[in-house]
């Protein structure tokens, strides 16, 4: 009981970890295409 107990834990674990990279990657994406539309707007490039 307790190693089933401890293998769920562990993949919930390593499923918050991937989702927080994934969110975290997203993010940064997203405020890479907030700077570029706001250095075009500028008259600037990307």
């Amino acid at each position: 009981m307790v190693q089933k107990i401890l293998t769920a834990a562990l993949i919930t674990a390593a499923l918050a970890t991937a989702a927080c990279n994934t969110v975290r990657g997203a993010a940064r994406d997203v405020n890479s295409v907030a700077n570029c539309t706001e250095n075009t707007m500028n008259g600037g490039k990307c």
